[in-house]
């Protein structure tokens, strides 16, 4: 995951300033992707299970989480809510069919992919509506309080993408060029900084939080 224990790394969620931004980064995501509470889901990369629990709610229809981090799906599925399956797999090489799921996401988990094209291309092949990824953002205000040299706590060893680099990987994936949007434009979660969020966060492209969503039906 991100050299934290899995207890570690859900802690911080639940800290105000976690709270803050996982909300963010949710909404951002839903936001874009639009899911149908009757579309499957499946979250490549999903650690502690943070995001899929928050997906699952709204679906009636499956909601899967993977993960290469054992320790962390262990986790996952002691706090499970009921609608969610988690399993240990790598998401440069999903266990599933083709076109097993409507919808697929995967939140700052690609930044720690040694082999992102391939990643690109295992949730393209296994989503049949669309796929949302979740993005650290080279150009923003985050990456310059938490991700210089080789970042710090959870952004330890990640990788910060810039829009140009983005959209090289889905030419090189053979993918449609995404729809990019940015969240966590003002990233120290203070008074200040949610009012500002609010006020930018629609024209704003420097956000710290980057998302792509990309419509696999153009294929």
């Amino acid at each position: 995951m991100t050299g934290l224990t899995p207890e570690e790394y859900n802690r911080w969620y639940r800290t105000p300033r976690g709270r803050w931004i996982g909300q963010l980064e949710h909404d951002l995501v839903r936001r874009l992707l639009k899911p149908r509470t009757e579309e499957s889901i499946l979250d490549v990369g999903c650690g502690t299970g943070y995001f899929t629990r928050c997906f699952a709610r709204d679906q009636t229809a499956a909601v899967v989480g993977v993960d290469p981090d054992s320790d962390a799906i262990e986790y996952a599925r002691l706090h499970a809510q009921g609608r969610e399956e988690y399993l240990v797999a790598s998401g440069e090489k999903l266990p599933f069919a083709a076109g097993s799921f409507d919808l697929s996401i995967s939140i700052t988990a690609m930044c720690f992919a040694q082999k992102q094209v391939e990643f690109l291309q295992e949730l393209a092949r296994v989503t049949r509506r669309c796929f949302a990824v979740g993005l650290l953002h080279r150009h923003s205000l985050l990456w310059r309080r938490e991700g210089r040299g080789d970042g710090l706590g959870g952004y330890r060893g990640a990788h910060w993408h810039t829009k140009q680099e983005l959209v090289g990987l889905f030419i090189k994936a053979g993918l449609p060029c995404p729809i990019v949007c940015t969240a966590l434009h003002f990233p120290s979660g203070n008074i200040l900084a949610r009012i500002f969020e609010r006020i930018v966060a629609k024209w704003w492209p420097w956000g710290g939080f980057l998302v792509v969503v990309c419509d696999v039906t153009e294929l």
